[in-house]
């Protein structure tokens, strides 16, 4: 029988890859879309003429909403997805911030425990987490000490503790996946990455001549968002909830993906990169790095994408849609 499953912020980067891999499984997905007065569906726009995926409107701080949607499609499995997430824009919409994340992920908690019991979740939790505690040679783990550094963080990581309380106190299916850094061409326009990528892309087509950057000396453990859809997935086909770190087990500086990216493009960064203290956070995460032994023991999970492979992908995806549009 035909697996429903229900995709919050599926509008997002990892919505997407997340909405291609179950429904190549066979799954029906309905999609969860925030109303805006953009359309904001281009990362999706190609599955609208699949029959098995359905979008609907909904708010992460409107739990009436929440709990029509989960009794409408009485869903087998759910992945809360929808945050406002770009960390830096945190520090300047805290309230907005913390409330859509934790008490978007409490209204669906208790949606499930009232209305399908069964329901398999999985929630969105996020390696800013462990902020600036210190970090253990081979990366973090699960058991790792977490002390977030952001609005951001500090409401996944309320968030990531109540999915746990739910999960010891009423016997539910309530898995956390704590995702390291992952980028991908469909990487928002306004993070690191994509930024420097589109740039690149704009410079070396005469289109940009200078590129605004902040702190260039945070270390990230970059994955590829595709690759850690599948571990979404998986985390939800164990007969046991648990939390995983999903990573790639390397971490890179900003720097590093700066000249990586400009010497693809065969571009000297020092000629076009300059440093904006208005970028910097409030309070910086300086090492981010990713202990996956327990995703690839229990899930037979691996990264299978590597950073200049990463890199590349985005560079040439964005080089490409420039070339298109610029026509």
């Amino acid at each position: 029988m035909k697996k429903t499953a229900i995709i919050s912020g599926v509008c997002g980067q990892d919505g997407s890859y997340l909405s291609e891999f179950l429904l190549s499984k066979g799954y029906k997905v309905i999609g969860l879309k925030r109303r805006t007065s953009l359309i904001t569906t281009d990362r999706i726009d190609h599955l609208y003429d699949n029959e098995d995926f359905i979008l609907e409107y909904h708010d992460l701080n409107d739990s009436s909403s929440t709990w029509r949607l989960i009794s409408k499609y009485k869903p087998d499995e759910i992945y809360n997805l929808a945050a406002q997430s770009h960390v830096r824009v945190s520090f300047d919409v805290p309230e907005d911030t913390v409330n859509g994340i934790s008490m978007g992920t409490l209204h669906i908690l208790e949606a499930i425990r009232a209305l399908v019991p069964d329901c398999k979740f999985y929630q969105a939790s996020s390696s800013e987490m462990y902020g600036d505690a210190p970090c253990p040679e081979t990366g973090y783990t699960e058991e790792s000490r977490m002390t977030p550094a952001s609005p951001y963080a500090c409401a996944k990581l309320f968030a990531h503790n109540l999915v746990r309380n739910y999960r010891v106190a009423y016997n539910m299916h309530a898995s956390s996946g704590i995702l390291f850094n992952h980028e991908s061409p469909r990487r928002g326009e306004t993070f690191v990455t994509r930024k420097i990528t589109l740039a690149a892309a704009r410079i070396k087509l005469g289109l940009q001549d200078k590129l605004s950057l902040g702190n260039l000396s945070s270390y990230r453990d970059w994955g590829f968002a595709g690759d850690y859809a599948k571990a979404m997935w998986l985390m939800l086909q164990q007969d046991k909830a648990d939390e995983y770190v999903i990573s790639t087990g390397h971490t890179y500086t900003v720097k590093h993906f700066l000249h990586e990216v400009f010497d693809i493009a065969g571009l000297d960064p020092e000629k076009y990169v300059e440093i904006d203290d208005r970028l910097f956070r409030p309070h910086e995460v300086p090492y981010l790095l990713g202990d996956s032994s327990k995703a690839k023991e229990v899930l037979g999970w691996e990264p299978e994408t590597s950073f200049k492979d990463l890199a590349k992908m985005m560079y040439d995806s964005d080089y490409k849609f420039i070339l298109d549009t610029e026509k």
